[in-house]
């Protein structure tokens, strides 16, 4: 007994040995370099950045940005009535009216903007303001959304010095996500929200598969941090799942006169 104990033990020696010099022939063999790790193509493609200026021009659209306002005209819109996408068509209404003053369009009482162009994964750039003159308190004060792909809603109001409820202040999605803060600037000061979206995933069966998920920046402050949107953002009820593909930018009328410039989207 003891002789064959002496015996195994040996063995298990010899065995970790050749291990042992196995990986070290092996390591030897495929000694790395700095070069080993070095990638060079796909390069990616050059992009001249914006121009930023706070609170006179704002800031501008890199080089392979769509400009869906350029403080000029409402050409990329439409105007419609009501939220539903099933009622996109019946409700729209034809070219935007909206107005344009010294660069900003500003939201007209009856009518909310649809953007012609439809967008999967994006970046979006969008530039605000609420009444200077504040009338109004809660959800009635600097009232609007940007709606991405037409359905999800992040939030637009003027929440400097004015509570609500938390799901539903500015930098929320409307219902679902709460803003991470409140860097809100004083009424009648231009903010910015810088938006990157990535669009929910179905199947063939019209099943999702992954959620939608949003980062967004609101006058460059954290808010929303790869926050997972459920489904629609319902005024009552809970969110609810419809299979879509492509959808449009969608800017509401809530009453209050918003004014927005600086509005592009590049696709991701």
């Amino acid at each position: 007994m003891k002789k064959t104990s002496v015996t195994l033990a040996a063995c298990a020696a010899l065995l970790t040995f050749a291990l042992s010099t196995t990986s070290m022939a092996q390591n030897q063999g495929s000694k790395q370099t700095p070069e080993s790790t070095e990638i060079y193509e796909p390069v990616p493609p050059v992009v001249t950045p914006g121009t930023v200026s706070a609170n006179t021009s704002g800031t501008t659209p890199p080089s392979d940005a769509t400009v869906l306002f350029d403080g000029k005209n409402t050409d990329q819109w439409v105007a419609i009535t009501g939220y539903d996408p099933a009622s996109w068509e019946k409700t729209n209404a034809g070219p935007l009216k909206w107005p344009v003053t010294d660069g900003v369009l500003y939201s007209t009482k009856g009518f909310s903007a649809r953007s012609k162009k439809e967008f999967n994964d994006f970046q979006l750039h969008i530039e605000f303001k609420t009444p200077e003159k504040v009338e109004g308190k809660g959800q009635g004060r600097g009232n609007s959304g940007i709606f991405l792909q037409g359905r999800y809603e992040l939030q637009v109001l003027d929440n400097y010095e004015n509570p609500t409820y938390v799901d539903g202040m500015v930098g929320s999605i409307y219902k679902q996500a709460i803003p991470l803060a409140n860097p809100s600037r004083k009424p009648g000061e231009w903010q910015s929200y810088d938006i990157v979206y990535q669009a929910p995933r179905f199947n063939k069966a019209g099943l999702m598969t992954d959620y939608a998920y949003v980062t967004v920046l609101l006058n460059g402050v954290l808010v929303q941090n790869h926050a997972a949107i459920r489904g629609t953002t319902e005024y009552i009820g809970y969110p609810k799942v419809q299979a879509h593909g492509a959808g449009p930018i969608l800017i509401q009328d809530h009453g209050n006169p918003v004014g927005f410039r600086n509005i592009w989207i590049r696709d991701l």
